[in-house]
């Protein structure tokens, strides 16, 4: 499709004028917030969402105890948008979505979702030697998109470093395996901060977790809801009154529909107008700039020979003597509670130690910090 004249600069301007209003990461991550907010039900006075919070500090680590259970969507939507600063997108494909529990208080403590890795990822085609076979790839590797403690949970007792454990434990991956017969071997994360931050939860986690490099960051920031349908509807309506293309079976569909209108917006101007296709471009790069590269981590819980095995040259997985048990849930949280015991008495001691739940509303918006 090419625009007439009038039309590729007007929507060329109009692509300007709303990316100008992003020039940090944590402007852009507040913006889906607040708009993430304004979707959440109206509960009842008592019922809370945030009552279903960790809130007592007082508790020991070593006298907690944990358990995972898969919520109802609606329930683990909301808990998310309350908790964690980051606004997730949601996927096509295979995923497990749970929450942790403490048992002693009923409370959580936090949740995951854990589901098919991207497509492509230079850190890890660089672990492999080379790109993997995708569909082999798919069989055997997880992708963990939402690993988000309660806060202060997150902060007292290293709640982050106890959930990325937690998925990269033998119990999940057979949960994994027995909901979609696969035979895992292979868990990724990233950090959620990217280089916007020197430390990460997922740090000082070998051997179950390790980093393996960054991420390369060559992405537009996606549009907030208003703007998307705005540009959706505007296209559509040069298009004969249809969308550019359906969204059924389509992953990432707002991804690539951003990504077809900037190509449209491109050769329209190109064709019409080079000034404002520089202009245009500029601001594309720009907005490209506000991303972040992000660490990332895998585990192979435990197997010796994870790599080899998705690349087909082993038939067989092989268990490290030392580190396969390791993986089992027993042992991680008997781990986690020396590092958290640490940390907790640590934090006590110099007075330091938060008691104050964290949780994202339309009255703390402005006073929890984007990036923690």
């Amino acid at each position: 499709m090419i625009l007439e004249k009038a039309d590729a600069e007007y929507i060329g301007r109009r692509f300007i004028d709303y990316m100008s209003n992003y020039n940090r990461i944590d402007d852009h991550m507040r913006m889906k917030k607040l708009e993430r907010l304004k979707t959440l039900p109206t509960t009842l006075p008592g019922c809370e969402p945030e009552n279903m919070l960790f809130s007592d500090f007082n508790m020991h680590p070593e006298d907690m105890e944990f358990e995972i259970f898969e919520p109802t969507a609606s329930e683990f939507s909301t808990m998310v948008e309350i908790t964690s600063s980051f606004c997730n997108e949601n996927s096509f494909g295979k995923e497990i979505k749970f929450i942790v529990r403490e048992k002693n208080s009923g409370k959580y403590v936090g949740f995951c979702r854990v589901a098919s890795p991207f497509i492509n990822s230079r850190p890890r085609n660089e672990w492999f030697g080379q790109v993997p076979d995708l569909k082999r790839f798919n069989k055997h590797a997880v992708m963990g998109f939402i690993i988000v403690p309660t806060q202060p949970f997150g902060f007292n007792y290293l709640g982050g470093k106890l959930l990325a454990l937690l998925c990269a434990s033998h119990e999940f991956r057979e949960m994994f395996n027995k909901k979609y017969d696969m035979e895992t071997c292979l868990f990724e994360t990233t950090s959620l901060y990217g280089n916007i931050k020197q430390a990460s939860q997922y740090d000082g986690l070998k051997p179950f977790l390790r980093y393996t490099g960054d991420t390369v960051s060559n992405f537009l920031l996606s549009f907030s809801d208003e703007f998307w349908f705005e540009t959706l509807n505007w296209f559509a309506s040069k298009n004969n009154g249809e969308p550019l293309f359906g969204r059924e079976g389509i992953a990432s569909y707002k991804m690539k529909m951003q990504n077809k209108m900037m190509s449209i917006i491109k050769n329209s101007l190109k064709y019409h107008n080079s000034s404002e296709l520089l202009a245009f471009s500029n601001a594309i790069q720009a907005n490209k700039d506000v991303t972040t590269q992000k660490r990332f981590y895998i585990s192979t819980y435990g197997y010796e020979n994870s790599k080899n095995y998705i690349l087909g040259t082993d038939k067989t997985l092989i268990k490290s003597k030392e580190n396969f048990d390791k993986h089992y849930s027993e042992n991680i949280i008997r781990w986690w509670k020396k590092k958290a015991s640490s940390r907790y008495e640590t934090l006590k001691s110099d007075g330091r130690l938060r008691h104050n739940l964290e949780v994202w509303n339309n009255d703390t918006i402005d006073t929890i910090d984007i990036i923690r």
